[in-house]
């Protein structure tokens, strides 16, 4: 499968035609450069910079990670919670925007709501800010650096987040792919993984809406961990969803 995408980019606009036509000069010299990159254990979607998330494209850059079928978990999470205010005029939140992936796939889906992407990325809100436009939901989406909720004052009906969870030991561990090509920052979660999920638990319950809701992405094996954690701060747990592979992936929180 890696082979065939790269050679239909390589072959770009030529790539509908007969799949027996040769691949002229040009052609190759670019499967050439895909092939040793490939081989280097860089991802094929780092290689032609972007990925599809929620039928949608994001295009990557260093500092965003690579949307992963996983986290549609928490976008189907989230429009499950919204139910008919899915046409309402709401607000949503996603702390570590990244590509901004969540927030314009679930833009993209409530066409009267608003939101707000908040990344320490400088670089990775500009990207964020390009994959809106792309997708058609510019103008009703903001991205601003920042550390979490800080300088916010504002509630907001749905919050969601893919925080850093990978616990910092587990990282030399994780695949090449994702180790030396997606960003440490949003990978590594501390000693334990937990450490982002007790930044927002600090601030949540004062940018919850009244009749809002928290959804958030865990890592395997941090449900039970999560839900203590945000108990603690007055959140209650409402359910969670599992991803393609079975795995707890998103949990559901509201303070009422």
């Amino acid at each position: 499968m890696d082979a065939r995408i790269l050679v239909e980019a390589a072959m770009g606009e030529n790539a509908d035609l007969d799949p027996l036509q040769p691949l002229d000069v040009a052609m190759l010299g670019r499967l050439d450069g895909f092939a040793t990159r490939r081989l280097m254990g860089e991802p094929v979607w780092r290689i032609l910079g972007e990925r599809e998330f929620w039928s949608l494209p994001f295009r990557l850059s260093p500092a965003t990670l690579e949307p992963r079928p996983d986290s549609e978990t928490i976008v189907e999470a989230a429009l499950g919670v919204l139910a008919e205010r899915r046409d309402q005029a709401i607000s949503i939140l996603d702390l570590g925007a990244g590509t901004g992936c969540l927030l314009v796939a679930l833009l993209s889906e409530c066409r009267a709501a608003r939101g707000v992407g908040v990344d320490l990325s400088e670089e990775a809100c500009g990207t964020a800010a390009g994959n809106a436009e792309r997708n058609g939901v510019g103008a009703r989406a903001l991205f601003r650096q920042g550390d979490w909720m800080a300088g916010l004052s504002e509630r907001f009906d749905l919050i969601v987040s893919n925080p850093p969870y990978i616990p910092a030991g587990d990282i030399a561990g994780l695949d090449v792919g994702v180790r030396e090509h997606d960003p440490l920052r949003a990978l590594d979660g501390g000693e334990d993984g937990l450490v982002a999920y007790r930044a927002l638990a600090a601030g949540l319950p004062r940018r919850i809406a009244s009749g809002g809701a928290v959804v958030l992405e865990i890592g395997a094996g941090q449900e039970a961990d999560v839900v203590a954690i945000m108990a603690a701060v007055g959140l209650i747990h409402r359910g969670s969803r599992r991803d393609l592979g079975g795995h707890p992936r998103a949990l559901i929180f509201t303070l009422e």
